[in-house]
């Protein structure tokens, strides 16, 4: 198959971090939005119960120190705030044990709608994405970036809307209780902002090298697992290993530099409000003992007549640690945002990546025209529809192509292909004959000229009826997880089991099919792992005869299989192109003397054509191949 000239895709991290986290919420809010609400609802009632416990602590210690000094028994008043700040946290806790069951449910409803959409665009992304962008990285969508946004969505982001609403509730208490102390703490926060500010910044650039690092890792490991044959019959083991090495250590390189700044802000912030908690200590226990409680109570002073100093220095207290408590947890988790939101923007880019169009307005059709004939099915202006019969005649009109546009890969290439013709192309790697099919199948969209269908322009027509038309045999063959069945049945889903049997056997795949240890409902994994390349070639060649697609491409359909077994499907093959156009590809000119025409194919141009007989006369390239002057390379 002819080089792509894949460059992989670039990522880097989130560009507009909150964008991504816009666009998140919008997937939990679409579908959960009552849910939503009510988690809010429930942060509300469990930040602000925390908030209402710690200023409780207050009115029962001055109740403690009353009686203490009135030396009373009377501890009715006591106990009645002890049971308030029980029955206060208790709802708090229960409200957090529900919005975290809540948003849980929500984060892994969201995830799959986002799988779901994920695997939905994969189906409609052009060839192309595939050409720039490795399986392993693109496997890492679904597992590491979706994984992070799961932490985001269950945990953090409920953590961030508890720690804004008790933020703002706890800080309107202390500014009620004391300007004096709250300033002290403003000075504080302003220090902890300034450290997160520091290196959070300097994490969220290597949290996104980080994901990219991991891909790429990811994409390697998957190349190495599928090549690990081919990796011990030309003993790469040690070559792999440095690369392995190399890849490795990027990704230790980023995750240090990102989590090491990230988790440097726990500790950090941690200690400073343990400092800040001794500050508010001594300057109020000062204030208490200079007599100027003036100083230390604001609003509540006023109301309260400037009594039980005591009791409110230890509700403030508890105050500066429920406002570090919310600042540092968020800091703690600046490492989760930052990679769900650079996984965000990764996933992002897929899902915006532009889909296939689908082509034209021509649609393939059944029976419909006339019994057991295809036919395409033309729309008019009038709302009707034109018929016209699918004969399979194929033409290349001065068609000029190349992957990239700085790279041509055919030049003016014109060729027909009448209704029941073998075209085959012959040439060397690189020449142009995988590409020729390619656009067939309009799998990429050619740069200048014109490929029609039956006399349609083939961009007038709907991709997936074209392609619907076409049975296709691939030099490298697929084989999905499913029984031998199901396998052929891929060919037409509409195909009863008689009819893949037929088919079967017309490839000669019968034979060996009912040797294995289920026959049609033997179970093939791994990309047919458990059969021979030969088997899993003859299967592939069951799938294209089942279809019973008017036209076909036969790309080195025959490559994997032995003389002798090609021998014996050779009739099948007859049988299947019976009244139909094919197009064929190989490298064994014995499988191409009978086409009609051989095109011989060199850096993209057709430098000799004609069939057999007429090649072998000009004695130019294809003499020289048949005749062993000149072998393919």
């Amino acid at each position: 198959m002819e080089n792509k000239n894949k460059n992989p895709q670039k990522r880097h991290g989130a560009k507009n971090p909150m964008q991504s986290l816009k666009r998140i919420l919008s997937y939990a809010f679409a579908k959960y939005k009552i849910a939503m609400v009510f988690v809010v609802i429930c942060v509300i009632f469990s930040s602000a119960a925390n908030a209402v416990g710690a200023a409780l602590l207050g009115p029962l210690v001055t109740e403690i120190e009353v009686q203490v000094k009135m030396g009373g028994t009377d501890l009715s008043r006591v106990y009645t705030y002890v049971f308030l700040i029980g029955a206060v946290y208790i709802t708090g806790a229960v409200c957090a044990f529900i919005y975290n069951r809540v948003m849980m449910y929500i984060a892994q409803g969201t995830l799959k709608r986002l799988r779901d959409e994920m695997f939905a665009k994969m189906q409609r992304l052009p060839l192309k994405y595939y050409d720039a962008n490795t399986n392993g990285d693109i496997m890492s969508l679904y597992t590491n970036d979706v994984d992070t946004l799961r932490q985001l969505l269950s945990q953090t982001i409920p953590q961030i809307i508890s720690s804004v609403i008790t933020v703002v509730a706890v800080f309107s208490l202390m500014l009620f209780y004391s300007v004096t102390l709250t300033a002290i703490i403003v000075c504080m926060l302003f220090v902890m902002f300034t450290v997160i500010r520091i290196f959070g910044g300097k994490s969220a650039k290597y949290f996104a090298k980080q994901q990219l690092s991991l891909a790429h890792l990811n994409g390697f490991v998957e190349e190495m697992t599928e090549g690990q044959k081919v990796i011990k019959v030309f003993c790469y083991e040690e070559k792999a290993k440095e690369r392995f090495k190399k890849l490795n250590d990027d990704l230790n390189e980023s995750s240090y530099k990102a989590n090491g700044n990230a988790f440097i802000l726990g500790p950090v912030n941690n200690n400073l409000g343990y400092i800040q908690y001794i500050l508010v200590a001594i300057v109020g226990v000062a204030i208490i003992f200079s007599g100027n409680t003036g100083a230390f109570l604001s609003l509540y002073g006023t109301i309260a007549g400037g009594s039980f100093a005591l009791g409110l220095l230890v509700s403030f207290l508890q105050f500066s640690r429920q406002l570090n408590m919310p600042i540092n947890q968020v800091a703690q988790q600046f490492n989760a945002i930052v990679m769900a939101l650079a996984g965000a923007e990764r996933i992002f880019e897929m899902i915006d990546e532009p889909a296939e169009d689908s082509g034209g307005e021509v649609m393939l059709s059944y029976g419909e025209y006339e019994k057991d004939k295809w036919a395409w099915k033309k729309p008019l202006l009038d709302g009707s529809f034109e018929y016209v019969p699918l004969m399979g005649d194929i033409r290349f009109n001065d068609v000029t192509f190349g992957y990239v546009p700085e790279k041509v890969i055919l030049k003016n290439i014109s060729l027909y292909a009448r209704p029941g013709q073998k075209i085959a192309f012959v040439g060397s790697t690189g020449a142009g004959k995988t590409t020729i099919t390619n656009l067939i199948n309009r799998f990429y969209d050619i740069q200048s000229g014109k490929i029609t269908y039956d006399g349609l322009d083939i961009k007038s027509i709907n991709k997936d009826d074209l392609r619907r038309s076409l049975g296709v045999v691939l030099q490298d063959t697929h084989l999905f997880t499913g029984t031998v069945m199901d396998n052929i049945r891929y060919g037409r889903l509409s195909a009863n089991d008689e009819e893949c049997i037929a088919a079967a056997k017309q490839a000669n795949a019968h034979s060996f099919i009912k040797r294995l240890p289920e026959g049609y409902n033997t179970m093939l994994t791994g990309d047919g792992a458990n059969l021979s390349q030969g088997q899993r070639q003859l299967l592939s060649i069951a799938r294209a005869m089942v279809s019973k697609c008017p036209v076909l491409i036969l790309d080195e359909a025959t490559s994997s299989i032995d003389t002798r077994t090609e021998k014996l499907i050779e009739k099948g093959m007859d049988k299947l192109m019976e009244g139909r156009t094919v197009f064929v590809i190989a490298h064994r000119l014995s499988t191409v003397r009978d086409s009609n025409a051989i095109m011989v194919l060199e850096k993209g141009e057709i430098i000799e054509r004609g069939d057999h007989e007429q090649l072998l006369e000009q004695k130019g390239k294809y003499y020289q191949l048949y005749t062993g002057a000149f072998e393919l390379d």
